[in-house]
């Protein structure tokens, strides 16, 4: 039989080891529930809240920037001639040529630019086989479509004051001032504002170069062709301008240089 110390000190290391068991059965549940939570201190950031670290709202826009407005249309230019118009912007920068005539056009299209005229000449040769040097006509009336309305546009040929190639003719491509309105007045006819420009236009050529309205023609008065067109007005815009012109002048060059207007009419 075993002594009393050593049977009771044995059957205080179970006691004490089944308490132990038993703190520890007691204790894991806890564990596996995890800790409780703590609340964290923490600096607010930029875009960010405390509570939570949720992202921070959006700012609603300005009224005026959340309603959609669509971008403005371009608006075409307004006509650079107008009855108030005093020929300026169509001198030309070289010494004036021998004019003698004014040949009239239309495009044929419905709509044309000087720049699309201008391409599409580039692709023409003349009857030797050489290449054109760009657009033949020296003044281009718009429509709307592609130039302003009754936009007055002159080109290089009237800058430079270069023979035309728009009349099939030599002696009226040498002599003759090409103007083209766009449009095919063969369907309709022009704008108001085309004839309005063309009227100007002619009324400040005629009186600069000493023009008659007898040698202001269609293109199909030059040539056998339909230009420009059965709605086109040419007698009505010639008796026009006989009305207001009575011996105008012609310019031409002098030994010097210079401009002098003369009363006779050299054809």
């Amino acid at each position: 039989m075993k002594p009393p110390l050593i049977r009771q000190a044995r059957l205080t290391g179970r006691f004490w080891k089944t308490t132990f068991v038993l703190l520890l059965l007691h204790w894991l549940p806890s564990c596996h529930r995890g800790r409780p939570q703590i609340p964290l201190k923490m600096e607010p950031q930029p875009n960010f809240s405390p509570e939570g670290l949720h992202p921070e709202p959006a700012q609603p826009a300005p009224a005026e920037l959340s309603r959609a407005t669509p971008n403005p249309l371009p608006t075409e230019a307004a006509p650079v001639s107008s009855a108030s118009d005093d020929g300026e912007n169509w001198k030309p920068k070289g010494e004036p040529r021998n004019w003698k005539y004014i040949v009239l056009h239309h495009t044929a299209s419905n709509r044309g630019s000087v720049d699309s005229i201008h391409e599409s000449h580039l692709r023409r040769k003349d009857s030797s086989g050489n290449p054109w040097l760009g657009i033949g006509y020296h003044f281009v009336i718009g429509n709307g479509q592609g130039m302003a309305d009754g936009a007055v546009e002159p080109t290089f040929r009237w800058k430079q004051q270069l023979h035309g190639a728009h009349a099939g003719s030599l002696d009226f491509n040498q002599h003759g001032i090409g103007i083209a309105l766009i449009g095919n007045f063969d369907k309709s006819p022009p704008t108001a504002r085309q004839l309005k420009s063309i009227q100007r236009l002619l009324q400040v050529l005629t009186e600069r170069y000493g023009v008659q309205p007898e040698d202001v023609v269609g293109h199909g008065e030059v040539k056998s062709t339909r230009c420009p067109g059965q709605h086109f007005p040419l007698l009505e815009i010639r008796r026009g301008l006989g009305e207001k012109s009575v011996g105008t002048p012609r310019v031409t060059p002098d030994a010097a240089g210079d401009v002098d207007l003369k009363r006779s009419r050299v054809r």
